[in-house]
């Protein structure tokens, strides 16, 4: 008999949960986000330096022996819905998630080190784009040096070094010095997107590629979800927030019937996704029908954040479309979110194959 797993949060996650949302608006309030946004540096460094190195929050996948806190996806997950709700604009997803699953599926642990302290920050050379087991573009690997060129690749601007696929099979770490990383135009200015070129550059073999790119592109996508829940989440609730204060006709607008449907139809889909993410970090965890519940919570979650996105734009009327508040964050996380690691229609076709269920 299969035991059902418990998808509640625990005490030591809800404490978690307190303490990064607490750190979050100390650093990440939405006027200096949008400020960050404006400027060339878009990355909250301090804010990174504080749940990284200060909180320990980099290495929670890390064993202890290594450095690192040696916690499960689960913790991470609660970390990541606090971060889509508040749109932080940091590397975690790229370094403490990415990163680090494909240096521990290598098992390079002098990397894996330096990762779980927070004070490097490393990014896999994938395009966010690609789904996981999907094909993905290597460099050309001559007497020991890296040479092609490599898009769409999130955080890189933010990088300390850089896990770069080579044509002979291996994943290469490369310093981000030796490369030239051009930033790119990104829909999703908290989570910027970058072209690294390299020529001639010097790559230590950490590992295989393949295992280690599909191992860490399942988790991004898995843990993604979490973030797609924050975000969501957030839009709900300042929606509801907002429609209770804002008046017509004397009365609260949130009182309108149609409102009211159009919110509880919302919160069945929010809370849909806050089990469909869990059950896909539980996986993770676990190991159990992990590929299955990846799928199940990307082939769902984005959908849903871009709707209760949009929703909370269109709820709050003239102020929604200023500059000044910060819906356009939301909403520019989750459609830039809904085509990261594959797009819906990507993980629901993958679903099917994973559960032999063909199309007519």
């Amino acid at each position: 008999m299969t035991t059902q797993p418990d998808l509640l949060y625990s005490e030591e996650e809800e404490a978690l949960r307190a303490a990064v949302r607490d750190l979050l608006a100390d650093h990440c309030d939405a006027p200096g986000v949008i400020a960050r946004t404006e400027s060339g540096a878009p990355h909250d460094l301090k804010a990174w330096a504080a749940l990284a190195d200060g909180m320990g929050l980099a290495g929670l996948l890390v064993p202890e022996k290594l450095g690192g806190q040696g916690a499960s996806h689960r913790e991470v997950a609660v970390v990541l819905e606090e971060l889509g709700r508040a749109v932080a604009p940091v590397p975690y997803l790229s370094s403490a998630v990415v990163a680090t699953e494909a240096l521990l599926a290598c098992g390079d642990e002098e990397l894996l080190g330096k990762l779980a302290s927070g004070r490097t920050v490393g990014v896999l050379a994938v395009g966010l784009h690609i789904a996981p087991g999907a094909g993905f573009k290597a460099v050309r690997v001559e007497e020991g040096r890296l040479h092609g060129e490599l898009t769409g690749v999130a955080d890189a601007v933010a990088a300390d070094v850089l896990l770069v696929p080579g044509d002979d099979g291996g994943l290469y770490a490369v310093e981000a010095t030796a490369v030239t990383v051009t930033p790119q135009v990104s829909f999703d200015q908290t989570r910027p997107l970058a072209t690294v070129t390299l020529d001639g550059a010097v790559g230590r073999r950490v590992g295989d590629a393949e295992p280690a790119v599909r191992r860490a592109l399942r988790a991004g996508a898995g843990l993604l979800a979490s973030e797609q829940f924050g975000v969501a989440d957030w839009a709900l609730t300042e929606t509801v927030r907002y429609l209770k204060e804002r008046k017509q006709f004397n009365r609260p607008v949130g009182g309108f019937q149609a409102l009211k449907h159009r919110l509880a139809q919302l919160w069945l889909e929010v809370v849909n996704v806050r089990a469909a993410a869990r059950g896909a970090a539980d996986a993770l965890a676990s190991g159990e029908d992990a590929d299955v519940l990846v799928a199940v919570a990307q082939a769902y979650a984005g959908p849903v954040a871009v709707h209760a996105a949009e929703e909370a734009l269109q709820l709050h009327a003239g102020i929604g479309m200023t500059w000044e508040h910060p819906i356009h964050l939301y909403l520019k996380r989750a459609k830039a979110d809904s085509i990261a690691f594959g797009t819906a229609a990507v993980h629901r076709g993958a679903l099917a194959e994973l559960v032999d269920l063909q199309a007519p």
